[in-house]
């Protein structure tokens, strides 16, 4: 009788366990809806303090809890520059830091002088008129995981489906929520200049592979033709680059064929370039809100 007694015993306690699991992912956020659409921004003009990262996303980590150990008030924010399940990890770049001011206010010089002195930079960007976006609860660290596993995808289809031209991708961490905004006008204003430096480098790159084809022939030109493919690195494009400047008739990537930009980067999402004027902004209609998987 014993025996019984303490089998029932473990099997209520194992069932009492998982049963506190499933509740605390349910708070973490594992059952909520995931609503992708189109509009106004969440944040205004962000001036942020800011570590450049290249390498795998998952050793970012390091870098919210410098950027947080400074000033733990401040609200994170990380902008992601590259497809991590197409480019490859090492060469994927991102910035991590803390959002300093928004709107007309402006950063006190103590603060840009504590960052700094923690070897960190400083960098502004405007609020852009419209934005792909979605938010999702962060109330615990597993948010964070789970975050990355569904609104990511649920972006990737929204911005797939409907043929838009949105990149970077920001994340901006809240008190209970973590707010995700893809640009779709004046994407390059949100390139750092390490990010725009890695691209200059891989535009010249890329003239010197051209120039050197041109000079050995259709022999050369088929031995390089790998070489010049993998150093293309993402270009942010000019400051007024807009969903509303890019034609239907574009090739299968978006892009004219004289365009520098990788297809390994967030912006070979925009795949025909759709205008603002074909967007649901509200929220209504076929291309309203979109649940993730």
């Amino acid at each position: 009788m014993s025996d019984l007694l303490l089998l029932g015993l473990i099997g209520g306690l194992t069932l009492l366990l998982l049963l506190t699991l499933l509740a605390f992912a349910g708070y973490s956020g594992l059952l909520a809806e995931v609503a992708v659409s189109a509009g106004s921004p969440p944040i205004r003009n962000v001036t942020m303090a800011y570590k450049f990262h290249r390498g795998p996303y998952g050793e970012t980590g390091r870098l919210f809890t410098e950027s947080c150990s400074v000033s733990p008030k401040l609200r994170s924010i990380a902008i992601y520059y590259d497809k991590p399940h197409v480019v490859p990890p090492e060469k994927c770049r991102c910035v991590v830091g803390s959002i300093l001011s928004e709107g007309e206010e402006s950063p006190s010089p103590e603060l840009i002088h504590l960052y700094q002195k923690f070897g960190f930079k400083v960098f502004s960007f405007p609020a852009p008129s419209h934005v792909v976006t979605a938010t999702f609860p962060h109330t615990t660290p597993l948010s964070i995981w789970l975050a990355a596993r569904r609104v990511h995808p649920a972006l990737d289809t929204y911005i797939k489906e409907r043929k838009l031209c949105a990149h970077p991708r920001l994340e901006i961490y809240q008190q209970d929520q973590i707010h995700f905004m893809c640009p779709l006008a004046r994407q390059g204003d949100f390139y750092v200049p390490e990010v725009k430096e890695t691209d200059r480098r891989g535009r010249e790159l890329v003239e010197t592979s051209n120039a050197h084809v041109e000079g050995t022939g259709v022999e050369g030109a088929e031995g390089m033709s790998d070489t010049s493919s993998v150093s293309l690195e993402v270009s942010p494009g000019s400051r007024e680059t807009s969903a509303a400047t890019l034609s239907p008739g574009v090739s299968s990537r978006g892009w004219d064929d004289g365009d520098t930009r990788s297809e390994h980067s967030y912006s070979e999402s925009g795949a025909s370039g759709s205008s603002f004027e074909e967007l649901d902004l509200d929220g209504e209609g076929p291309l309203g809100p979109t649940a993730g998987p």
